[in-house]
């Protein structure tokens, strides 16, 4: 009887598996063929364009509603955010939902990019009255 090392089953289970659609990246089930509108194997392009906001300040705001100040260290792809110098605007005791000039030094962060809902540059905007707030009325009393 003729002993196989579990080194050589592993070669001889993979090369069993080709040609049924069992390797990586094979055809099948979502695999990578199709393509979209004739893009071919160009490589996707991200739709944010965080490389300018490298080394400056921004500002983030995550799912749950917590907002962070910080210099953008780097990211990546899935848009997981290195902060430096964070500060975490903290939230008014009596309503949760509004945010207070407040801060705590949090220092160096991560954040994870499913948390992430909005990343703007500190510098250049400014807070503007809700548009949707207030003038409803003024409409249904005229219709």
């Amino acid at each position: 009887r003729q002993q196989t090392s579990p080194q050589n089953q592993t070669k001889s289970m993979s090369t069993e598996t080709k040609g049924r659609g069992g390797g990586r990246g094979g055809g099948g089930r979502g695999g990578g063929g199709g393509g979209r509108g004739g893009a071919g194997n160009s490589k996707k392009e991200s739709i944010l364009e965080l490389a300018k906001l490298v080394d400056s300040s921004v500002r983030v705001k995550c799912l749950g509603g917590r907002e962070l100040r910080g210099a953008l260290r780097g990211y990546d792809e899935l848009v997981n955010l290195v902060l430096d110098d964070c500060e975490e605007f903290i939230r008014d005791p009596e309503d949760p939902e509004t945010i207070t000039n407040q801060t705590r030094k949090l220092g160096l962060v991560v954040i994870r990019g499913t948390q992430v809902s909005l990343v703007s540059p500190e510098e250049g905007t400014e807070e503007i009255a809700n548009p949707f707030l207030g003038g409803g009325e003024e409409e249904e009393e005229e219709g």
